[in-house]
């Protein structure tokens, strides 16, 4: 048995604040972890690196969120867990893959929530319940001490909050530069605490509704990120319409990485899951992972490389990029079925990203982006709208998220559910 974790740090800079760890472990040593299915059952013998800097900031873990099997899922739904409910309406989806964590959030329960995000899992489900969701730039934070790149570099370590602040400051605890890991960021010249209360100047900034997949954008989600755009420019930055030019299939085969990563690493455990426990997309995802050979991992690189290429140099000409951070309303539960037969790992990855056509570019590149709650539809539902800057400036977007949530405050609505 492993000895008792110590308790936090009585002065660590977030000492006593509570939050919970995502089920996509292993995290938190001693914590049993499923990756939310059926045929996973095992307890962390170490912590994450991030975890370690979670607890050395002080941050308290009350718990574990529901995560959909095997984080491969924009809804937090699955056989082991049944359905996340959004609190701001509960027959609409909480996003996923760091859905319990986001309703937890939403819902005043723990201000700070761990996640990651391998193609939107910390964006979607920040817009889908209306808080704020930081990828960090790749690099930025901790992969190990079990992994030296996560899903090939495509999966970040994060967390959910409801304030820019909250996001600053558990950013500043746990931003150190990773020691001995493949992807490593210089750390910050200043804390980002105090980043975003800078003035960044007049900035260029780009704003898109047009996604990348072949998709249609819910209007009012498009209004949302045009609104922002416009407070922008009220605001004193420049603003124009523009996007990276990014071919819809280069997105789906670099995104593939993270999801046969995922595979592979169940197949190299020292238990294997059984595949009649698993959901259809997991046992497809399983099979192809044990079929790839290293020239179509080398294809799938080349594809991720057609991807970074033009994002680098669009945000190399503009200082931000405005999207919606998803192409529409949270969906009803069950609009995605992970446990459709059928499914090829490409055929499930382009029905994810016709819902969430915007985010997981820049999982694929590596830059930093954030989906702030700005606007609600008619219907009472968040509707979140994605900022992204170039590799290693979060300053930039913390301190233009700042001037947005002065400008359009959210801190306000509560959903209906609420502690």
């Amino acid at each position: 048995m492993s000895e008792p974790d110590p308790l936090p740090p009585a002065d660590g800079p977030l000492s006593g604040v509570p939050f919970v760890v995502k089920d996509s472990g292993p995290f938190a040593r001693g914590m049993r972890f499923t990756l939310g299915s059926r045929a996973v059952d095992a307890v962390a013998t170490t912590d994450h690196t991030l975890m370690s800097r979670f607890r050395a900031a002080g941050l308290v873990p009350l718990g574990q969120s529901t995560a959909p099997e095997l984080g491969l899922h924009f809804a937090t739904e699955s056989a082991r867990h049944g359905i996340t409910r959004n609190p701001w309406n509960p027959d609409r989806g909480a996003g996923g893959s760091s859905g319990g964590a986001a309703a937890l959030v939403a819902a005043g329960a723990v201000p700070f929530a761990h996640g990651n995000d391998g193609a939107g899992s910390l964006r979607v489900p920040a817009s889908a319940c209306g808080v704020i969701g930081l990828k960090p730039t790749r690099g930025r934070t901790p992969c190990g001490p079990l992994t030296g790149e996560a899903g090939f570099g495509l999966v970040t370590e994060f967390g959910l909050t409801r304030t820019v602040r909250d996001t600053a400051h558990v950013l500043d605890a746990v931003c150190a530069p990773p020691v001995g890991e493949k992807f490593v960021v210089s750390a910050p010249t200043h804390p980002y605490a105090e980043a975003m209360r800078a003035d960044p100047g007049r900035l260029l900034i780009a704003v898109t509704t047009t996604p990348w997949a072949d998709t249609p954008v819910d209007p009012s989600v498009a209004e949302a990120a045009s609104d922002a755009g416009r407070v922008l420019e009220w605001i004193g930055h420049t603003v124009e319409e523009s996007h990276p030019h990014l071919e819809p299939e280069d997105v789906v085969e670099g995104t593939a990485l993270a999801a046969l990563a995922t595979g592979t690493a169940l197949l190299r455990a020292p238990k294997r899951p059984d595949p009649a426990l698993l959901e259809g997309v997991s046992r497809a995802v399983l099979s192809e992972a044990r079929r790839c050979t290293a020239l179509e991992v080398a294809a799938m690189l080349e594809a991720q490389h057609r991807v970074t290429r033009p994002l680098g140099a669009f945000l190399s000409r503009y200082d931000l990029l405005v999207t919606p951070a998803l192409g529409r309303l949270p969906a009803p539960h069950g609009t995605l079925d992970y446990d459709a037969s059928g499914h090829s790992v490409r055929s499930w990855l382009r029905a994810l990203l016709r819902y969430g056509p915007f985010t997981a570019p820049f999982n694929v590149s590596g830059q930093p982006a954030i989906s702030l709650p700005l606007a609600l539809s008619r219907e009472g539902l968040p509707i979140g709208v994605q900022l992204v800057a170039a590799h290693g400036r979060e300053d930039l977007l913390l301190a233009v998220a700042a001037q947005l949530e002065q400008a359009v405050p959210w801190r306000n609505r509560r959903p209906s559910i609420h502690v």
